[in-house]
């Protein structure tokens, strides 16, 4: 007989967590077995939204990260199989303020919402609206990474939503072929941003949601509210990805986006910068915060450079002197000096 995870008010034991600086991370392998079930329901209960979890056995398990970068929640799920439901009596108690946006990972999951059903495979997207009741079930382990969206910032009407729920978005082109890749791995290194990169990252993406949603609507993106710069964000969000990369080249990056040469560099030209600019100034401020966390003499300032895209040392060191008057050697000094100085006695 399937064993069903009743609601929480059932339970009085709450989830306990091992939390890192801004991430948390919740397993059904820090209780004993005949506990993980309840476990699990408290922790998707707290994490995500209210639902009922059914699976084919008496244990389960499941592990969950979650972490939050600006306005955008991530919380990746590894479980047994199963079946959820997003009953009407979870919804009424008001916790649906957000907008699911799920990458499939591994495995499958059939899903059903407002009276449609479909599959999403390995590297799909799927919208689950969190107001409505829905359904999944999930017929072997699975990994899935979830991004929770203030339904605010996708500025969409309820009738568009009820048209987004239950799709597949196949990443097979276009934007969902940029915006499966780019779930992904924000999902699995979420943690290593520092905070305003955080934010900015975050902000990115839930554009390219909004503009992937328009898309599936049949709407053109850029008439989006403030969506005349989706292909920029893109373009930003690639190189971020890639800024480690010596061969980051103009005409790369134009190739990938389908983009004239010419054509992005006038994009940047609305930016008041540059693109050579805009790149150097980011690989420089990677350099300088990967310095600055480093404990004196643990890594050389050629790896540094070398790593975040420079070529030598030498092209690395005129590039700081020449943003930050400073050599990078006499900058690290001044800032070690300067964190000794203020330290406590």
């Amino acid at each position: 007989m399937p064993t069903v995870i009743g609601s929480v008010e059932e339970r009085h034991r709450p989830p306990t967590a091992s939390a890192s600086p801004r991430a948390r991370v919740l397993t059904t392998r820090s209780v004993p077995p005949h506990e993980s079930l309840d476990f699990w329901h408290d922790a998707v209960l707290a994490s995500l939204v209210g639902m009922d979890i059914a699976t084919e056995g008496s244990t389960y398990d499941a592990a969950m990260r979650t972490d939050r970068l600006g306005d955008l929640q991530i919380t990746t799920v590894e479980c047994d199989p199963g079946r959820v439901h997003r009953a009407p009596r979870f919804i009424a108690r008001g916790d649906g303020r957000h907008v699911f946006v799920a990458l499939q990972s591994t495995g499958r999951a059939q899903v059903e919402q407002d009276g449609r059903t479909t599959e999403l495979r390995a590297g799909d997207i799927g919208f689950f609206e969190t107001v409505r009741p829905f359904r999944t079930t999930f017929p072997e382990r699975f990994r899935l990474k979830i991004f929770a969206v203030p339904r605010g910032l996708l500025a969409r009407s309820e009738a568009d939503l009820r048209q987004l729920t239950a799709r597949a978005v196949r990443p097979i082109g276009g934007l969902p072929a940029l915006l499966a890749p780019l779930l992904e791995r924000l999902a699995d290194t979420s943690e290593t941003y520092a905070t305003p990169t955080a934010e900015r990252l975050a902000a990115s993406v839930i554009d390219l949601v909004a503009a992937t949603a328009a898309a599936e609507l049949d709407e053109d993106p850029a008439e989006l509210p403030g969506a005349g710069d989706v292909l920029l964000l893109r373009i930003k969000t690639f190189v971020r990805w890639h800024l480690s990369d010596p061969g980051l080249t103009p005409q790369v990056i134009a190739d990938v986006h389908g983009v004239s040469v010419r054509y992005l560099h006038r994009l940047f030209e609305a930016e008041e910068t540059t693109l050579f600019r805009w790149i150097r100034e980011l690989r420089l401020r990677e350099c300088r915060r990967e310095l600055a966390a480093q404990a004196p003499g643990s890594v050389s300032l050629g790896q540094v450079a070398r790593r975040w895209g420079f070529t030598s040392p030498a092209r690395f060191s005129k590039a700081f002197r020449g943003s930050f008057g400073l050599s990078p050697t006499e900058w690290l000094a001044r800032e070690r000096a300067s964190r000794t100085a203020d330290a406590p006695c």
